[in-house]
């Protein structure tokens, strides 16, 4: 028997045997891939009390929802994922955000990004933290624990995370008892999309093997 009558044998069993008792696997974890993080404006107010006045932004969307201050969107660069077995379960990366604020025209900040930060001791804190990659590259507010999570298989909502002002922003400030301050809500809504598991990557190697090899045996075949 040559190799490619073997090789298209193979193929066809293989492809019998994926389409009579085909691989289902449910993912169970997910990558953010797009999306919006709103301000609600309780943080204009809050901030301006402590002398910080909002005055211009750049590149930011429409909040979700649209009584919100502001919105921030989720860029392509975000690697943030999460499982969803015994509910929402953050697992590593961090989501990117475009879009920047500017306070007392003199302070410009944005391009957030959220992710964990471990060893933060702010009371009330999630371990994760916004952070500014714009201007300052500092952690402006460290987040507190989220409301209700909403997720259907397709999208993400984290309502209620409370930002309060990191020990790093209010030094910055240099008005050092801010920290821990509440500053506001933020709001996620996500687009995401599941990460296959190694068993069905592993799947769709043999089937894509399987559709080669048949396909190289009957080209074989019509050439003979």
């Amino acid at each position: 028997m040559r190799f490619y009558q073997f090789a298209g044998i193979l193929g066809c069993t293989t492809a019998a045997f994926i389409s009579i008792a085909p691989i289902q696997v449910e993912a169970a974890t997910f990558k953010v891939i797009s999306g919006v993080t709103s301000i609600d404006r309780d943080h204009e107010e809050i901030l301006s009390s402590i002398g910080l006045i909002l005055t211009d932004t750049n590149n930011t969307v429409a909040p979700i929802p649209s009584n919100y201050l502001v919105g921030f969107k989720i860029e392509s660069t975000t690697n943030f994922t999460f499982s969803d077995e015994g509910g929402f379960t953050p697992l590593s990366g961090t989501i990117e955000h475009t879009g920047t604020v500017t306070f007392n025209d003199q302070i410009t900040v944005g391009n957030f990004s959220i992710g964990l930060a471990p060893g933060r001791t702010v009371t009330g804190a999630s371990g994760f933290v916004l952070r500014d990659t714009f201007s300052l590259n500092t952690i402006l507010f460290d987040l507190g624990i989220p409301g209700p999570v909403a997720f259907d298989g397709q999208n993400l909502t984290i309502s209620d995370v409370k930002l309060l002002i990191s020990p790093e922003f209010a030094n910055l400030l240099q008005k050092p008892k801010l920290t821990g301050l509440f500053g506001g809500t933020a709001r996620i809504d996500a687009q995401v999309a599941a990460v296959p598991e190694p068993d069905s990557v592993l799947a769709i190697l043999v089937a894509g093997a399987a559709l080669l090899a048949t396909k190289f045996y009957t080209q074989k075949i019509k050439s003979t």
